[in-house]
């Protein structure tokens, strides 16, 4: 990965440090010659048009610009709000930090004492208790490549073209991030793909995101961990979260045989996320633990929120009106590689599958993301508070939600 940039206005100048390390494929197609890529990363650092490259010794015109769709969008500002679906999700739930990561199986369910001991079995398997309490702060860098349909029509007919590029189009979106983090409420996240920059994170009071695009707001309710943490980075914040969890069954995941955990979130944490024209109706979260080596091989969340129409939100005495948006993630987690005596996934595959019910029609859309790990770091030096400050033009009220 590309990780500095020559100093364009000095030859003898120092090279500058990339604030996010961006893939080699990602600044080959930045231009057809190294003068003009080097200018448009130069651009790209400066936050000045994201997105409009040059090509040969002048830029990109707009005119041009709807040739390449990205993800199948059919502008910026849907590929914006795209990116941040598949980007920078977040988990329904504030996750406290469990000194002991276990807990008594004494007066629990079947089911729920099951969970704990496949917690128990992870936990081991990530390290154990004493290197994950270890873990004060972590840093990550990592590479993307994304690809997706179009908004289909109906669900079978998304499900047989899902995934396929358009003609003419870009078969892959490349692009990198990187990831910083103190607790599981204080993070932060920069992510760069194709050229569009956004960025997601939580002071600890408030959780956030912004893009080069769109003005920055305030997600509702309390802050949360930021949902790319469970895909394998971070194994004492998933230990965490599935204390609460119940065993439902068994499962085969890409031929391992796995534990299926489950948890639900509860009524009022979902009524806190909701906003005048928006209602999360249900978010659930499941684990797939390998029965084998005890690790988690698989992540997954469904999310169902209706969006209301005008009419319904002024009356409260019909609630049928509007639309309901369904986003379904999972996430394979593959590569465990011990650092620094704690296992952490280095790589895996995530499947984001929208559906659009209501309305005239039905739509789904599916986005495919293959991720890697290029670096891991824990306990950072010099990692303060200030490093988690959100933008200073954060919006605090959304009209629309969090989706």
């Amino acid at each position: 990965m590309r990780k500095l940039c020559p100093n364009l206005d000095r030859e003898d100048g120092l090279e500058t440090v990339l604030e996010v390390p961006v893939p080699e494929e990602m600044f080959t197609k930045m231009g057809n010659n190294a003068a003009v890529r080097w200018r448009n990363m130069h651009a790209l650092m400066k936050a000045a048009a994201a997105a409009t490259f040059a090509t040969g010794g002048g830029d990109r015109s707009s005119a041009a610009a709807p040739q390449n769709h990205h993800l199948q969008s059919k502008s910026d500002n849907e590929f914006v709000a795209l990116l941040k679906i598949v980007g920078s999700p977040l988990i329904p739930f504030q996750v406290p930090l469990e000194c002991c990561l276990s807990r008594p199986i004494n007066d629990s369910s079947i089911e729920a004492s099951t969970a704990k001991y496949i917690v128990q079995q992870y936990v081991a398997a990530c390290g154990g208790p004493a290197a994950l309490n270890g873990v004060k702060s972590m840093y990550a860098v990592g590479q993307v490549k994304m690809h997706g349909s179009e908004m289909q029509l109906g669900e079978a007919e998304a499900t047989a073209t899902a995934g396929r590029p358009a003609k003419g189009g870009s078969a892959f979106e490349v692009g990198g991030f990187v990831l910083w983090q103190k607790n599981p409420n204080l993070w932060f996240l920069e992510l760069v793909v194709s050229g569009f920059k956004i960025s997601a994170g939580s002071d600890g009071k408030v959780a956030w995101n912004q893009s080069s695009a769109q003005p920055s707001h305030a997600h509702r309710g309390p802050p949360r961990p930021l949902r790319r943490f469970f895909q394998g980075l971070d194994p004492r914040c998933t230990a965490s979260l599935f204390l609460d969890a119940v065993c439902i069954g068994e499962q085969s995941v890409n031929g391992e045989d796995c534990f299926v955990l489950k948890l639900e979130t509860p009524s009022d944490v979902l009524k806190a996320q909701c906003s005048p024209n928006t209602e999360v109706m249900h978010h659930s979260v499941w684990g797939y633990f390998s029965q084998r080596t005890g690790l988690l091989v698989k992540f997954g969340d469904t999310k169902l929120v209706q969006v209301k129409s005008l009419r319904s939100s002024n009356n409260h005495k019909n609630n049928n009106n509007g639309v309901f948006w369904e986003t379904s993630v999972e996430s394979v987690i593959e590569d465990y590689r011990f650092i620094d005596a704690v296992n952490i996934g280095h790589g895996g595959r995530t499947v984001t599958t929208l559906n659009r019910y209501g309305g005239a029609v039905n739509h789904r859309r599916r986005i495919e993301e293959t991720w890697r790990i290029e670096e891991v770091d824990f306990n950072i030096c010099g990692l303060s508070l200030e490093s988690f400050l959100p933008p200073s033009d954060m919006k605090n009220h959304q009209d629309g939600g969090d989706r």
